[in-house]
């Protein structure tokens, strides 16, 4: 392989920093839901800044952005990048980190005079958090055929929006064929979102596989009543049935055990009244596991126990799927060119599962895929608190540069 310039990583940081100004927080962080007026600005500036490092630009009609750098030869090109919308609460570097250093890789083949034989590609897909919409992951799960485009606009949001309205609402939509152009192999770079590299000191993570991952939304009916005179035995008590579910989940996950984790994050009791038994409850849970048996288990046993929590106290129930995606294995010479081109720099590096989804998994179905993991300080993410340092951002962006030539040569 050709002798690799180094990024600049100041240039880095100073971008990771223009896009966090859109959306920013009180006390840090962003909110940059997808396909908000947030979302818009932060398209709009990545969009500029893929034209003046001369890229040539194209938007598909889910609102995926990609912008193209010619190589020697055509043909399909050599991918990478991420996503740029977060979740209510989020850090700069989330998805951001992804996009933003594959234009850094574009503007330091360009200071250094390298056209690459095959075309490269960055890309930057929609609604990769699914905070607003579900499922997560939906602009690449799109592009990959895993989703059909009709769809994924017809969805609607936690606002009862539609994906398709929205996009067309701030323009985010574009006349690109779905799906195009084909992809030689893809790489992304990205904050772990977890605590294991840094608590093993290795400053780069070569990504093995990606969890499977389970959303399910569970709304309980009940009957309000007095909370002082209505007796225990005679309540059918919604809010009860969603923290008794709740409770379960933990014990559940505990029991299992490995990697097995779960989660319920969003929680909602009507009338929510301090004096009033709740007569609904709608929460959400998230269960994951690198392991899909196991994984199908928890599933198993979660359902079995919210339907007998539920004859027994007098409730209904429904289910939502809101997400639901299989363990998926990265090619396995792609995390061999992760890791060797680490050890070239210098940089400690270990294989490692992610924990959490991302694009690479959709693009996984398409062509030979891998990714690059950045330690996060405390393991904090979807936090406004959430920070990479900047050698470690510097390190990462500099292996994703030594993999893309070496893909593209």
């Amino acid at each position: 392989m050709r002798d690799a310039p180094r990024i600049n990583g100041r240039r880095l940081a100073g971008r990771l920093e223009s896009l966090g100004e859109i959306g920013a927080l009180p006390g840090g962080g962003v909110c940059r839901l997808a396909l908000t007026e947030e979302d818009r600005q932060g398209r709009e500036r990545v969009l500029t800044w893929m034209v003046e490092l001369g890229l040539e630009v194209s938007v598909d009609a889910m609102g995926n952005l990609f912008g193209l750098r010619p190589g020697l030869e055509a043909g399909p090109p050599v991918m990478t990048g991420s996503h740029i919308d977060t979740v209510r609460t989020g850090g700069l570097y989330d998805g951001n980190l992804g996009v933003l250093a594959g234009l850094e890789v574009v503007e330091t083949l360009n200071d250094a005079g390298i056209t690459t034989r095959r075309p490269l590609c960055v890309a930057s897909f929609t609604n990769e958090e699914g905070a607003r919409f579900a499922p997560d992951m939906m602009g690449s799960l799109v592009y990959v055929g895993g989703m059909p485009l009709e769809e994924a606009l017809a969805t609607r949001g936690i606002d009862g929006e539609r994906v398709g309205d929205c996009l067309e609402a701030i323009g985010a939509g574009g006349d690109a064929a779905v799906g195009a152009p084909d992809v030689h192999a893809f790489v992304e770079l990205h904050v772990e979102q977890g605590p294991v590299l840094e608590e093993t000191g290795m400053t780069i993570g070569a990504v093995e596989k990606v969890q499977g991952i389970s959303w399910t939304e569970f709304t309980f009916t009940g009957t309000s009543n007095h909370a002082g005179t209505t007796p225990m035995r005679l309540r059918h008590d919604a809010g009860y049935a969603a923290m008794a579910t709740a409770t379960f989940v933990r014990e559940l996950v505990n029991r299992i055990g490995g990697d097995q984790v779960g989660t319920v994050g969003s929680l909602e009791i009507a009338p929510n009244l301090v004096n009033v038994v709740a007569n609904h409850a709608r929460f959400t849970v998230d269960l994951r596991n690198t392991d899909n048996d196991l994984l199908k288990q928890a599933e198993q046993e979660l359902a079995n126990f919210v339907e007998r929590l539920a004859v027994q106290e007098g409730i209904q129930v429904e289910r939502r799927t809101l997400a639901r995606f299989d363990p998926v294995p990265f090619d396995a010479a792609m995390v061999d060119r992760v890791e060797a081109s680490a050890r070239a720099l210098g940089h400690s590096v270990m294989r490692m599962p992610s924990g959490a989804g991302h694009d690479a998994q959709m693009l996984a179905r398409i062509c030979p895929t891998s990714m690059i993991f950045v330690p996060s300080v405390g393991g904090i993410s979807h936090n406004i608190n959430e920070f990479t340092a900047f050698h470690d951002v510097e390190a990462g962006a500099n292996v994703l540069l030594r993999v893309l030539l070496d893909l593209s040569d």
